[in-house]
């Protein structure tokens, strides 16, 4: 039985699809300041969570032939949140190159943390990207000792050579697509991105709520213009829903680019599924909205 089995529990509640993190900020623990000092990366605490911003801003990504901005989902991270005992709970996803995958995994592995999830998030990007979910607990300086040399890692080689793809000039209508979705986002350089929390179940580990902010999250980043857009995301579904989300997109004419868990040994399982759309922006939130509709239905609905 994996650590991961044995620590976690998950407790059906009645479903809301909220918005994740409508979150207060905090001031931030001396310890969770240390961690930003020591790994020289910039952070913030909300939700009883520290989140460690680990971006490529190194490279030039493009997907199917659009220029995509860093925050369009290339912003890997870590995150800290408090457990029984003072231990800390570690979850994180790392944006990678194909040259960096094994390397970082090693380095993950060989200092005592694990290696949950390895998976894309896009189809057609140049260069090619890869997302590493990675899982520990224990002290926040152990932790931070621990992942320390893997982010050493990462950016640290020439970058691969790429295909560059065309930038849209403009601005989105984001409060027609936050109506369109039905929740608010966050403006991110040319970047609107709504992030949406599952509170119909509650994720524990050693005591601490796994919440949006340590990953257990949808969401829809959106860049473009109102005639000329892109979208991308990711959907956080019960088994039972897999299959109506797929349908809805598919129907909507939004690409569906990976299915895959980012945590193991929960129960029930949650899947995680990755999407891609181009064209008008209102036409891609409807078929988003769809997506997010099929959530939370019972088992078996269609």
């Amino acid at each position: 039985m994996s650590l991961m089995k044995r620590l976690l529990s998950i407790t059906p509640l009645l479903f809301t699809l909220t918005l994740a993190s409508p979150a207060i900020a905090q001031d931030m623990p001396a310890e969770y300041a240390a961690v930003l000092k020591t790994l020289n990366r910039q952070g913030d605490f909300k939700d009883n969570t520290l989140k460690v911003n680990i971006p490529r801003n190194d490279l030039k990504i493009s997907v199917d032939g659009v220029a995509t901005p860093t925050p369009f989902g290339f912003g890997g991270w870590f995150a800290l949140t408090k457990g029984d005992h003072g231990m800390d709970v570690m979850m994180g996803d790392l944006v990678l190159t194909e040259a960096e995958v094994n390397p970082v995994m090693s380095a993950v592995l060989d200092n005592g943390l694990e290696v949950t999830a390895l998976h894309n998030h896009f189809f057609f990007d140049s260069p090619r990207m890869f997302y590493m979910h990675v899982h520990g607990h224990g002290t926040v300086a152990e932790l931070t000792k621990k992942i320390q040399p893997a982010l050493s890692l990462i950016g640290k080689s020439a970058p691969p050579a790429a295909t560059a793809g065309r930038a849209i000039e403009g601005k989105l209508d984001t409060d027609a697509l936050a109506k369109t979705i039905g929740a608010t986002g966050d403006q991110n350089s040319a970047v609107y991105k709504i992030t949406l929390g599952r509170s119909d179940f509650t994720v524990k580990e050693m005591g601490a709520t796994i919440n949006a902010r340590m990953g257990l999250n949808t969401w829809a980043a959106f860049y473009g213009t109102d005639a000329d857009a892109v979208v991308a995301g990711d959907v956080a579904m019960l088994a039972a829903e897999v299959t109506p989300v797929l349908k809805a997109l598919r129907s909507n004419g939004i690409d569906v680019v990976a299915i895959h868990h980012h945590m193991v040994g929960t129960s029930p399982d949650v899947y995680f599924l990755h999407y891609w759309g181009k064209g008008p922006a209102q036409k891609l939130a409807t078929g988003v909205k769809a997506a997010l509709d099929q959530l939370g239905k019972k088992a078996g609905a269609k």
